[in-house]
């Protein structure tokens, strides 16, 4: 049956519009606090690289490691949310690293700095895909991709609404005897743990215990997931290693790699690209925002079209040539309007990827597979992304002194990613018809 058919039956309107109303805000302002306490690092070099003598090679370690922690930790922590459930374990997230998070502020120098962002990943490792896994046990399928947009517009508002609130606790600079870019790290953390504490009293592990629903809206819910879930998957039930091998999952951790590299390596170096350009820190706080406006609006309307066609392959696939396009073009960028320019082809693309992505990720993997599928995709492209790409950057901007040449692997692995969702749905497709056709 249609979207359009679905939405005209009155509990379904209502059921949805309940869960969505309940959840989705508030797992989206806990999101926001989680990329604030990640992205705040590129605002904090803006004074911490002179006061602790760190060069761009040794800061783009450190950035680094929080995403090889992140790595290692990942699929252990969704599955520990599947046996323990999420309203528990979302908590212990939030609560763990808006900890560390404060705790920044007492880095003395690289080492230091080393041990902290290694235990800031390990501590905020399993959050985002813990809470896409949680949205597919409330979502229909046919409702994901508008949904998962919706919530990951977090990713570029932490850095619109980030950069000016960033760079103004910059100005807090000597107050009680503390930097600026302490201040940075103390006060962007507490609001996580206050939100980890909440999430005890919002969240709910699973439709068939949520109270706030009337008995007929459950019984729905639930129904309508168990229809879904007994589909056939492209990935079925089979072992963690198994899946490791598996050429679907092994190609969207690289479809997803070329989207998180964009989005990470800008969040991390942007600030001092922008900044490069002549203006003070304050000014290049509210510059840095500018794209990450533009791409939060259309990263919703991406995936709203993605849902209303009913189409996934070619909407993850754009954006990811829109990102390459971006990157490459700073290359030829002179003045910091044209820059911008480049850097927002680049945001709307690798952020307008995430709906339609996660949608078709999440359609292909079977409940078996679910917690560890999603898990293992954004551990590996947070390391290849995080891990590998912000290091490149750093050692191509030592190497030369310049960051556009460093965006340039960055976006051949775009270019890849989306030559790779383009072949990799079409082998899908290809097997789905040759599986209808009578033996």
């Amino acid at each position: 049956m249609a979207a359009t058919e679905h939405a005209k039956h009155p509990l379904e309107t209502a059921t949805m519009r309940r869960v969505i109303l309940r959840l989705v805000p508030f797992l989206m302002v806990c999101y926001f606090c989680a990329l604030l306490d990640r992205v705040n690092v590129g605002f904090a070099a803006l004074q911490m690289n002179k006061d602790l003598g760190l060069t761009p090679a040794m800061f783009g370690f450190g950035a680094s490691l929080f995403f090889v922690a992140y790595f290692l930790v990942e699929v252990p922590s969704n599955l520990a949310l599947q046996r323990v459930g999420a309203r528990r374990w979302i908590a212990r997230i939030m609560i763990t690293w808006g900890f560390v998070t404060m705790g920044m502020a007492l880095v003395t120098g690289p080492h230091s700095l080393y041990v902290m962002r290694f235990v800031l990943g390990a501590a905020e490792a399993g959050f985002f895909p813990g809470a896409i896994l949680y949205l597919t046990y409330w979502l229909p399928s046919e409702y994901r991709a508008r949904i998962l947009a919706t919530f990951t517009v977090s990713i570029p508002l932490a850095t619109f609404l980030g950069s000016p609130l960033s760079v103004t606790l910059l100005e807090l600079d000597g107050a009680l005897g503390l930097k600026g870019w302490q201040w940075l790290f103390v006060l962007e953390g507490l609001p996580t743990v206050c939100l980890g504490i909440a999430c005890l009293f919002v969240l709910t592990d699973r439709p068939g215990d949520a109270k706030w629903l009337r008995e007929d809206e459950r019984a729905w819910l639930v129904g309508r997931l168990d229809e879904e879930a007994a589909r056939r998957k492209p990935i079925g039930h089979i072992s963690l290693w198994q899946l490791a091998r598996n050429r679907y999952f092994l190609t969207m951790a690289l479809v997803c790699s070329g989207a998180s590299a964009t989005g990470t390596v800008l969040s991390v170096w942007q600030p001092q690209m922008i900044k490069g350009f002549g203006l003070t820190n304050l000014q290049t706080g509210f510059v840095n925002a500018i794209p990450y406006g533009i791409a939060t609006v259309l990263m919703v309307l991406w995936g709203r079209h993605s849902d209303r066609q009913g189409e996934r392959r070619w909407h993850t696939a754009i954006p990811l040539l829109l990102a390459a396009f971006g990157l490459s073009y700073l290359n030829l960028t002179g003045g910091i309007a044209t820059a911008i320019v480049a850097v927002s082809f680049a945001l709307v693309g690798a952020y307008s990827f995430k709906g339609p992505f996660w949608a078709l990720s999440a359609g292909w993997l079977s409940p078996g597979t679910l917690a560890a599928g999603l898990a293992g995709i954004n551990a590996i492209s947070n390391l290849i992304g995080g891990g590998l790409m912000v290091n490149v950057v750093g050692l191509v901007k030592d190497a030369t002194g310049s960051f556009p040449l460093g965006m340039l692997p960055v976006a051949a692995l775009d270019a890849a990613a989306a030559i790779g969702v383009i072949l990799i749905s079409r082998a899908h497709a290809r097997a789905a018809q040759a599986a209808a056709l009578p033996a």
